[in-house]
């Protein structure tokens, strides 16, 4: 796992973040915007959000452009990162509010909307879903919750197939060979993987409903789903 975490705290690493996602998740601008879409269909035009993971600022930016009256909570353990979050976000820092931890280190809301976006697959399963509970505990009733990670088939055979066609697609939009190598082998080894099958009972376990998938791109799966 430290492997795949030691470039969150790495200044250098960190001021290149913005150029990784794009080449290692399909569709990572539209993913953003989706994800803006299916929060603003329950949430108010002056939602107060939370944002886990939300270090680099990508996902706060797209949705403090999405609705200029939102304002939000993000919480991310890197401290490098969260400094990221702030240089991405600019004028738009002040309508964020950034913490640095866990779940537990999140503000107690109650929040109007809630995003977890390329993070919770970092959790082994059990504290997935402790993490998923207290997302939702934090929601008002009926609250939309957007999540999207790494999540694909994992019988025999699947697995690494899948892996092939991730590491294909980084190879495709761009990325050095050697970086793809040693991801795609630090996937394999470090990341806590699920089905996306046991993706949506855990969600369904931490107490939300609804829960819809919205987003499948080779080794990536998202979903929508309400406290």
């Amino acid at each position: 796992m430290s492997e795949l975490l030691a470039p969150f705290s790495d200044p250098e690493a960190v001021a290149r973040y913005a150029e990784g996602p794009p080449r290692f998740v399909p569709g990572f601008a539209d993913l953003h915007r989706m994800a803006a879409l299916l929060l603003a269909e329950r949430a108010p035009d002056d939602a107060r959000v939370l944002v886990l993971g939300a270090g680099g600022g990508l996902e706060l930016k797209a949705f403090a452009d999405a609705q200029p009256r939102w304002t939000f909570d993000g919480v991310d353990p890197a401290a490098e990162m969260l400094k990221q979050a702030s240089r991405t976000l600019g004028s738009r820092a002040e309508r964020v509010r950034l913490h640095e931890g866990y779940i537990d280190d999140a503000p107690e809301g109650p929040f109007d909307a809630a995003a977890c976006l390329l993070t919770l697959h970092f959790l082994d399963c059990d504290e997935r879903l402790r993490t998923a509970r207290e997302i939702r505990r934090r929601l008002k009733p009926g609250a939309p919750f957007v999540a999207a990670h790494s999540s694909f088939p994992q019988h025999e055979g699947a697995r690494a197939l899948w892996l092939s066609r991730y590491a294909a697609f980084a190879l495709g939009a761009g990325a050095d060979r050697e970086q793809v190598e040693k991801m795609r082998a630090a996937v394999e080894a470090h990341l806590n993987l699920l089905s996306p099958e046991r993706d949506e009972e855990l969600l369904r376990e931490a107490g939300f409903s609804e829960v819809t998938l919205f987003y499948a791109a080779f080794t990536w799966r998202g979903w929508v789903a309400y406290a």
